[in-house]
């Protein structure tokens, strides 16, 4: 990765990508987008109610279109709807264009911390655990080839997980290793 370059972040919904997100983006001073927030500023409602209305193909497709603009734009930290990575063209944007790193939460933990939302669409069904699960099912193999980097979000805090993603971008190519010295001969 290049100093300067945008990184983005992808996990389940809950798994903590806007509340990390936020974080990283004061840390090392690049603006932040929310890509849902874009979304719904644009939409002038929520993303649950347009999921309600027009379904989750259009949703998609409005969702591609805010994420090639992000990931087009000048250096930020994005945070990435759960599942941006559904579709090949974006997990291809995101992993050619910046930093991807999966925040890694378990069905489990993503559950204790969504269990009394009820703005989050795909979680308004009988079972959400069970819902959770097969979310992560799906879609854990297609975040893991998008991303660059992997960061289990488990018991570590926001601060932690931020100076995590700080260290893999410091090593991961801020540093350009010297040219070997020339012998003098």
């Amino acid at each position: 990765m290049n100093p300067g370059s945008s990184i983005y972040l992808i996990g389940l919904p809950g798994s903590g990508k806007s509340t990390v997100g936020r974080q990283l983006s004061r840390r090392i001073a690049l603006p932040f987008f929310d890509s849902d927030h874009v979304i719904e500023q644009r939409l002038g409602c929520s993303i649950r109610e347009f999921f309600e209305r027009e379904g989750e193909a259009r949703f998609r497709d409005l969702e591609a279109s805010v994420l090639d603009e992000l990931t087009q734009g000048p250096a930020a930290v994005v945070s990435t709807g759960g599942g941006s990575i559904l579709r090949p063209e974006n997990r291809q944007r995101l992993h050619s264009r910046g930093a991807v790193f999966y925040l890694k939460s378990t069905p489990e933990e993503v559950f204790r911390r969504l269990r009394y939302d009820r703005n989050r669409p795909l979680l308004q069904v009988e079972d959400p655990l069970q819902r959770i699960r097969d979310l992560f099912e799906v879609r854990d193999p297609l975040y893991r080839e998008t991303a660059h980097f992997v960061i289990e979000t488990g018991r570590p805090s926001v601060a932690t997980l931020v100076n995590m993603i700080v260290m893999q971008v410091e090593l991961g190519g801020a540093r350009q290793p010297e040219p070997p010295c020339a012998s003098a001969s």
